[in-house]
């Protein structure tokens, strides 16, 4: 039951005029007015931080009819966040996405993140917001591809010595090609779930990792190579 003031009871009743309902949003392929969470459906992706900004999360969500029915937690900077980030991947499906906005998904970064997705889906602007049908359960891992890593870059670089390359999307460099100026014209890398791959098919480490090798740009006109981790 709803208490009002003695002022509020004392007023004289003034006409509402026309009913100016939500504006309508764009959700998979359809103009939706929004009434309540059950009207809100997307997939979409986004990036959370934790308060001393020292770790990073990059959530991505598939919502059905307001509901979590996929889940994606990839985290770089902070050790414990994988951790939680094991236990978010459990706690988010199956839950309204005001639950999930309201509920403790263990780290920060993580719950920063569900709050810029929360945002983005509630407005519309989601990655399948004109995709007819949006995407089917299973299009987060599309992120991932082959091997289902996600794709980390790690670069360092100082005035003195320059720049190094540690990790690239395709895997982690083993070595830097240089060209006769000692400037970067390429770089070898290490598939790393290419040879985990092989390994469990039955392949020997030597050969898996043989197999894994690959190189990127002018690696084989090289005036000379480097390892960037210890040269």
């Amino acid at each position: 039951m709803i208490n009002y003031t003695s002022e509020v009871q004392n007023m004289c009743c003034v006409a509402k005029g026309p009913k100016h309902g939500p504006a309508p949003i764009p959700e998979e392929g359809k103009w939706v007015k929004a009434l309540e969470i059950k009207d809100i459906s997307g997939f979409t992706h986004g990036v959370g931080w934790c308060a001393p900004q020292q770790g990073a999360c990059k959530l991505s969500l598939n919502v059905k009819d307001g509901i979590i029915e996929e889940a994606l937690v990839e985290t770089i900077g902070c050790s414990g966040m994988t951790h939680s980030a094991a236990m978010a991947a459990e706690i988010l499906p199956g839950k309204t996405i005001l639950e999930a906005l309201n509920t403790d998904l263990v780290c920060d970064a993580i719950n920063t993140a569900m709050r810029e997705l929360f945002l983005q889906i509630v407005y519309g602007r989601s990655q399948s917001a004109f995709s007819d049908d949006g995407l089917s359960v299973g299009a987060g891992l599309e992120d991932l591809g082959k091997g289902l890593r996600s794709q980390v870059g790690t670069m360092y670089g100082t005035k003195l010595k320059g720049v190094r390359y540690l990790e690239m999307a395709e895997g982690y460099v083993t070595r830097l090609a240089l060209d006769a100026d000692d400037q970067v014209i390429g770089y070898e890398f290490i598939s790393l779930g290419k040879m985990t791959d092989f390994i469990k098919k039955g392949d020997d480490p030597t050969t898996a990792y043989n197999k894994a090798i690959g190189s990127y740009g002018r690696f084989a006109d090289a005036a000379k190579y480097i390892d960037p981790r210890k040269e």
